[in-house]
């Protein structure tokens, strides 16, 4: 009798990091994928935009470095995230790691933009336990221009799509001065969070430019150089217009 054959799923893996309280709940093991469709002009990663930025990997040889921090992770209150780059691209991958990490009862996040929400088949969703989703702006003009080649129309359907199956969802928000600030893209993007019942919270990301020296590494120009992070002000009036709309926002 032929023995049964294993295939072994293989993604593209840029790196890995723990974290405490910025990657979901609790102290966390994420894992950042490489290669993402979009080129968001605030992107402090851009060694993350292109899967030849990434090494070959196997899911076991994950799973391996995961177990390492198992106990740890479990008695933190943390789990697994798998991030980018955009995680949504290497659906296979993606999926097989948080199953994984799931059956060895680690509390599972997903981190994307939501653009490739159409990729994320119910397996990979049923192995979800929180989905961390970046909503770039709530204007989709102003979407096309922070992120240069995407649009809002998928974000909103994964969103609807996730809410509908009953998952839980932080909406990340990155706020930049004289790009995402105007507040009528703001409460747009507080109408988009305030009509899923499942958001858990709103985070208010402020710009910083920690990753310029990446683009300098790269041979980029980063295109937000003379952009200044926005400061209290801005950040309390922001939080404000999500806690209108009866949202929680940090």
């Amino acid at each position: 009798m032929a023995a049964a054959v294993t295939t072994q799923v293989t993604g593209s893996l840029h790196s890995f990091d723990i974290s405490t309280g910025v990657d979901g709940p609790g102290t966390r093991f994420v894992a950042f994928l490489a290669g993402c469709p979009l080129r968001c002009l605030y992107c402090h990663s851009p060694d993350t935009q292109y899967r030849r930025y990434g090494r070959p990997t196997a899911v076991d040889d994950l799973l391996t470095e995961i177990r390492r921090y198992e106990r740890f992770l479990k008695v933190a209150h943390g789990g697994v995230t798998v991030s980018g780059g955009e995680p949504l691209q290497q659906p296979a991958f993606t999926r097989e790691v948080l199953r994984r990490c799931k059956e060895m009862g680690l509390h599972t996040a997903l981190d994307t933009s939501g653009l490739l929400g159409d990729r994320a088949d119910e397996a990979l969703l049923d192995a979800t336990d929180l989905v961390l989703l970046d909503i770039k702006s709530g204007d989709p003009a102003t979407y096309r221009t922070v992120t240069r080649t995407g649009r809002l129309t998928p974000t909103v359907r994964f969103a609807h799509r996730l809410a509908d199956r009953g998952t839980p969802i932080w909406v990340r928000f990155v706020l930049v001065p004289g790009l995402t600030d105007d507040p009528r893209n703001v409460d747009a993007v507080a109408s988009i969070a305030a009509g899923l019942p499942t958001v858990e919270r709103v985070e208010v990301l402020p710009f910083h430019r920690l990753g310029a020296q990446k683009y300098a590494a790269l041979g980029l120009p980063f295109p937000l150089e003379g952009t200044p992070p926005p400061d209290e002000a801005l950040l309390r009036r922001v939080r404000g217009q999500f806690h209108d709309h009866g949202l929680t926002a940090y």
